[in-house]
């Protein structure tokens, strides 16, 4: 008869396994931003990257578990050891991490599956190598003997701790201290001392007993059914609803604020903790309670969406990712509580990963392609009410019977007034919020009050989402245009007047179509928005061309609705940079807007990255370089770098000059450009100024305007519009290396504007 492992030994299979599985969880999850991070500059910041890296990243996570499962299959206890650690080894040998050699320029198109192949050949290997470690590492654990081998479950909350605080640590303490160098060294040496780790799990694997796990098993677990296929469905289809949100959730916050790791990181890192909170022996949050919130929660989405506009940075942050972690909380408990034997714990995991990759291919590839604006985010919030338990007694079962059609009832009489332009089609326009809201609400009392099966709830919730198309936060008629970079809403205002541009919930452009009496507006038109002729942008282009004293060669990198083809005068020279072929194609549409066919009708934009496409411009032939990404609170951040500015002055003319613009509703950048300007040697002066005519679309605007000397920007040097500034020397300078989002959100935080 086999002897039990010592209890010594316990301790110590439990203290490595634990261990191990914690690191690889603490790297899996660092290398995710930390890699995403270095290719973002490749397609121009946008957050699309953080949206394919994730699919990309779920793909290998099923790869990894297949890998492992299947690999536990082999009856010899060795083979899976020396198999995984050779694995282990030859991906070591690829580091450290770097984008490989041949992939530095994107392709014009087809940008998502370019970002795939870009993953798998540069960080494939060793993903997929600490994909598979958790499963594996629990089935070994299984094998050891130790007394809680017949629950591993628990080393799955270890894993997504490690997660969890790898993804925590990275913009808090990792990306503001450490330059990405630094941190692929870190993260290189974490690779090496995790493979001695895994050694040492081996080891301990094949010194306990072949015969030792049989010791701790009830012999239900071994005698127990394979788990039916039906359930393994519903494992998947829980798996890949809140990873979908996951994805859209992150889409929808980081398209208002920026693309950057901190705003990837801080729904993942809840969608983790979910992980963790439920694989608990005792649970911190009982399922039951999460079960109740649910319904709430989705409410809450619904409002927030009907909500809409410009939301401040808490209530847009704060609020869809509380409701975000508590859907999560109540998939992932349902995984929990349906959890097999760990006889069938690689399995188990398989369908989770699978169900990852689906929601995340839906979120990711599939609904960009498919939808001209945001519908996976509604869509799957939908679906998270079908993720309930069935087989629940309805309260009132009389009554409830009557709901269907009830409900029915309701959608024609709430839908129906949109399709009309009369006095109750204003009605509720005017109260759509408190409509679609009251709608949400009612779906949230179905759950609660009547115990309401999930399909009751579900059709519910469609209802109050289908009131959000029928009534739009946008006042006035929208098309929408979609594309890698985003989803770009063209607004006509609902009398007419104005033709606005809008990404998210930030103005691009603006052009007037009717005059304040309704009359056609005519002839060549006038810039607005940013760009009227006495704010920041228009008072640097009017002081470049007087000191000049000449035509004017400006390269401008953003073309948003094209507005500024209308501030060049005859005889400039006037070349345009932009990332989005969908935009050219907008700003070029008549019926959109005409300051293309008003004044450059024969426009030929440079499309591509301004970083990769700027760079090859001749030296010393510009006068003006007007970086204009920045309107919309996502911004490029690899625009405003060291190196970044260090292109634009290489381009500069003798005596030319920078205009950055910076309008930013949640980040502080004008001191980011006068750090970045000083440690190339130029001088800076910033315009920060309200115009106080929003009703006009001439909006407030912060520019600045960066030089060699005093005299190359002429009367903004001398005139109390223009703040000469210096850097601040406790601020450290953004670098490719080196950036810190979360001081630039301190900074407006602190500054209250």
């Amino acid at each position: 008869m086999t002897s039990k492992p010592s209890a010594a030994r316990n301790r110590l299979i439990l203290i490595v396994y634990t261990t191990a599985i914690f690191v690889s969880a603490l790297l899996l999850f660092s290398v995710q931003p930390l890699f995403t991070k270095m290719v973002l500059p490749r397609l121009g910041g946008s957050p699309a990257v953080w949206s394919v890296a994730m699919v990309f990243f779920q793909s290998l996570l099923l790869a990894g578990y297949a890998y492992a499962h299947y690999l536990m299959k082999l009856n010899n206890r060795a083979a899976p050891v020396a198999v995984h650690l050779l694995l282990l080894v030859a991906a070591m040998l690829t580091l450290p991490l770097a984008i490989r050699s041949g992939w530095g320029d994107p392709p014009t198109s087809g940008y998502a599956f370019w970002l795939l192949g870009l993953f798998a050949v540069s960080i494939g290997l060793p993903f997929f190598a600490l994909a598979a470690n958790n499963p594996l590492l629990q089935a070994w654990f299984v094998r050891t003997g130790h007394p809680n081998g017949p629950d591993p479950y628990f080393l799955y909350a270890s894993s997504n701790i490690g997660s969890f605080l790898a993804l925590l640590s990275y913009p808090v303490l990792l990306e503001p201290m450490f330059t990405l160098r630094t941190q692929n060294l870190i993260w290189t040496g974490g690779y090496g001392l995790l493979i001695l780790l895994i050694a040492g799990c081996g080891v301990l694997l094949l010194r306990s007993p072949a015969s030792a796990a049989a010791l701790n098993f009830p012999a239900d677990d071994f005698d127990a059914p394979a788990p039916s296929w039906l359930l393994r469905l519903r494992w998947i289809f829980l798996a890949a609803v809140p990873s979908g949100l996951l994805i859209a959730v992150t889409a929808h916050i980081s398209t208002d604020v920026a693309a950057a790791p901190l705003l990837w990181v801080l729904p993942l890192s809840l969608y983790l903790l979910t992980w963790v909170l439920v694989f608990q022996s005792r649970p911190l949050f009982p399922h039951q309670w999460m079960l109740m919130l649910q319904p709430l929660a989705i409410a809450g989405v619904v409002i927030l969406l009907a909500v809409g506009g410009e939301q401040n940075l808490l209530l847009t942050l704060g609020g869809h990712q509380l409701c975000f972690f508590i859907i999560a909380m109540a998939c992932h408990g349902e995984l929990a509580r349906t959890r097999p034997p760990a006889k069938y714990l690689t399995g188990f995991y398989v369908a989770l990963s699978f169900g990852g990759m689906v929601g995340g291919l839906f979120a990711g590839l599939i609904a960009p392609f498919a939808f001209s604006w945001v519908a996976e985010y509604p869509i799957l919030l939908a679906l998270a009410a079908l993720c309930r338990p069935s087989g629940r007694e309805e309260r009132l079962p009389r009554w409830s019977a009557w709901y269907w059609p009830f409900l029915a009832v309701l959608a024609v009489a709430l839908i129906a007034p949109s399709h009309s332009t009369g006095t109750l089609f204003n009605w509720f326009d005017d109260r759509r919020v408190w409509v679609i809201g009251t709608v949400g609400v009612l779906s949230a009392l179905l759950a609660l009050a009547l115990n309401a099966n999930r399909w009751k709830i579900f059709a519910t919730v469609v209802v109050a989402l289908l009131l959000l198309r029928a009534y739009p936060s946008d006042e006035g008629r929208v098309e929408t245009v979609r594309s890698f970079f985003g989803v770009h809403k063209i607004v006509v205002t609902p009398n007419g007047q104005y033709h606005v541009l809008m990404h998210g919930t930030t103005i691009h452009g603006a052009e007037r179509f009717k005059n304040d009496d309704g009359t056609p507006a005519t002839g060549r038109p006038e810039p607005i928005t940013y760009y009227y002729k006495d704010g920041g942008i228009g008072q640097a282009i009017s002081a470049m061309r007087k000191r000049k004293g000449a035509p004017l060669k400006v390269a401008v990198i953003g073309l948003g609705s094209g507005t500024l083809t209308c501030a060049a005068e005859p005889g400039e020279q006037w070349k345009f940079f932009e990332i989005d072929q969908t935009m050219v194609d907008t700003a070029r549409d008549p019926k959109y807007f005409t300051y293309i066919q008003n004044c450059a009708s024969d426009l030929k934009p440079v499309i591509g990255d301004a970083r990769l496409t700027f760079a090859r411009e001749p030296d010393g032939i510009y006068d003006l370089i007007i970086v204009d990404a920045y309107s919309s609170d996502a911004i490029p951040i690899h625009l405003a770098t060291q190196e970044a500015m260090a292109i634009y002055k290489s381009k500069l003319a003798p005596q030319g000059a920078v205009v950055m613009h910076v309008s930013n509703r949640h980040l502080e950048l004008s001191s980011v450009v006068v750090g970045i300007a000083e440690a190339n040697d130029l001088k800076s002066w910033v315009y920060s100024e309200d115009s106080g005519r929003d009703s006009e679309y001439i909006f407030s605007t912060s520019v600045v305007v960066s030089a060699r000397e005093d005299a190359d920007v002429g009367k903004l040097a001398a005139s109390d519009q223009w703040a000469e500034t210096e850097a601040d020397e406790k601020q450290r300078v953004w670098t490719d290396d080196y950036s810190n989002i979360l001081g630039a959100v301190y900074r407006r935080l602190r500054d209250g504007e």
